[in-house]
């Protein structure tokens, strides 16, 4: 072997072995998650419960810093500015990528300025009525809204968050118009809906539950294709409106430029965190289903995903300059 491949290879096992000691050393110090929601929303609750398992699997705090406004994007700008080190992790949902579309103009760039760890969760959304509401079925609804266009108020967690799209994907396949009322979150828009502020949403279940259970709300479909294992009394929206699914994830990510040997790290331990059984159960009962990926998978999910949401957004509508 020549003096240069063997240099060539020398410096290749030191790159390694840096690579690894690295990786073996983080976190060295309490890491921040930034999320970029409001306490008590779906991305919150997913975000508490992975990373409070990471922090107990490395024994290493991961310190929630929730990051509020615009759908999410002032938390991103804040972790797009981050330094690349794995300090700064972001818990986000797939209105990542539908802001792409919605604003048009960002402080980054979604695909290029951020890093994929994994998906944690699957999200499917839950359609409920306050109680004041005469109606009890999808169906229902429909006709009610038919009867009345554009008095019916909707509430979201803002323009392009989840329950934006939903319901207007909902509402454009079903034939109906209703008003959009948003809120600075998930949280504070159900608040909103079990003080009658407005009459329907269509929300992560996760959200919608507690507020089921207490009878503030009342549940009238799902937005997954099939009905729910935790809930299968409640309809499909599509047992209704023919075609109509629409589901969710909640996701990870660093800025971009983060080693590899860290980010390798990180998905290894939350695919552990999200297979705990604790976890996985309490995920479960609030209709938010674990979920995991491997970098090279999440990142080409993230990129057709990407074109999906551009379809949704321009079936919405939802433009801000």
């Amino acid at each position: 072997m020549s003096t240069i491949r063997l240099l060539g290879a020398f410096s290749g096992l030191i790159v390694f072995a840096c690579g690894t000691a690295w990786a073996q050393a983080y976190p060295s110090k309490p890491v921040r998650v930034v999320i970029v929601f409001a306490p008590g929303g779906a991305t919150d609750v997913v975000g508490r419960l992975a990373f409070q398992k990471v922090g107990e699997q490395l024994n290493q705090q991961f310190l929630i810093d929730n990051r509020t406004g615009a759908s999410g994007t002032i938390g991103a700008a804040i972790v797009a500015k981050s330094p690349p080190d794995g300090y700064t992790i972001m818990v986000y949902s797939a209105t990542l990528l539908a802001n792409a579309h919605i604003y048009k103009k960002l402080p980054y760039d979604v695909l290029k300025d951020f890093a994929g760890i994994t998906p944690v969760a699957r999200l499917v959304g839950m359609l409920a009525v306050h109680p004041s509401m005469p109606v009890r079925t999808t169906k229902e609804l429909i006709a009610l809204a038919k009867a009345r266009p554009g008095e019916i108020l909707y509430g979201t967690a803002g323009a392009g968050a989840f329950q934006h799209l939903a319901t207007s994907l909902f509402a454009n396949m079903a034939g109906v118009k209703m008003t959009h009322v948003p809120y600075k979150g998930g949280a504070p828009a159900t608040a909103a809906m079990v003080a009658g502020e407005v009459q329907v949403m269509l929300t992560p279940a996760s959200e919608a539950v507690p507020h089921l259970l207490s009878r503030r709300l009342r549940a009238i479909g799902v937005s997954s294709g099939t009905r729910t294992t935790q809930f299968p009394e409640i309809p499909t929206i599509a047992e209704t409106v023919k075609g109509y699914e629409f589901t969710s994830w909640m996701g990870t990510f660093v800025p971009t430029g983060t080693p590899k040997p860290i980010l390798d790290r990180l998905n290894a331990e939350l695919k552990k965190a999200v297979a705990d059984r604790d976890v996985a159960s309490k995920l479960s009962a609030l209709t938010l289903d674990p979920m995991h990926m491997t970098l090279e998978g999440f990142a080409q999910h993230l990129k057709s995903e990407y074109d999906k949401y551009e379809h949704v957004v321009n079936l919405s509508g939802a433009r801000i300059e």
